[in-house]
């Protein structure tokens, strides 16, 4: 699997509670809006990009990526932003991430891939070890193999599901393990986003 058969998508369409409200995706970090850190990461690893946002979209669109919205109103979370970014999806794999993590590594898509043509799997998603070291599922790092997920998690959606975790259980996935857990650092608070900045 080559980068050309991935889609990279930005999931950035959140509505920032923990930031005030504010659109997550669009604040500043080193300069740059914090969607952009996430396709310049995700640019040398994929084939194409897009962003599922569902605010300020031209704002988005100025970063020079299709942007798609979510089909359902309100926010359902990032299982309709997965179901936008399956939807638009003309490669045969997509891979995921948030757009409020700015350090994911730069073999994200190698390693991710690596392991889901190893366990054959349909879905490889990132395993991060917590403060205790047991390994956690981080699902919205995630590499997808396209073929009939659109329509599962149309299903879900349907049926009133929202949790990632719930819609992942119903398929074959693997985890592979990602150290250290630091490369993932994510912000949900702009004091998190200022310290970050800051490097502390």
């Amino acid at each position: 699997m080559g980068p050309a058969e991935i889609t990279g998508l930005v999931l950035a369409g959140g509505r920032g509670s923990r930031m005030g409200g504010v659109d997550k995706g669009l604040q500043p970090y080193l300069g740059q809006p914090l969607a952009q850190h996430a396709l310049q990461r995700l640019a040398p690893q994929v084939g194409s990009l897009m962003i599922s946002a569902n605010r300020h979209l031209a704002a988005y669109a100025a970063l020079g990526v299709p942007v798609w919205p979510d089909a359902q109103a309100d926010y359902p979370g990032p299982l309709a932003g997965l179901l936008s970014g399956l939807q638009h999806c003309q490669t045969p794999y997509l891979l995921s991430v948030p757009c409020d993590s700015p350090r994911f590594p730069a073999d994200l898509a190698a390693r991710l891939a690596a392991a889901l043509l190893e366990a054959q799997a349909q879905i490889a998603v990132v395993s991060l070890r917590d403060g205790a070291g047991v390994p956690r599922r981080q699902p919205v790092f995630c590499l997808m193999r396209c073929e009939g997920l659109a329509e599962s998690l149309e299903r879900s959606l349907a049926a009133g599901e929202h949790k990632v975790g719930q819609w992942l259980a119903r398929h074959r996935c693997v985890e592979p393990l990602f150290e250290p857990a630091e490369d993932f650092v994510n912000v949900n608070t702009l004091d998190e986003l200022q310290r970050l900045e800051r490097g502390l």
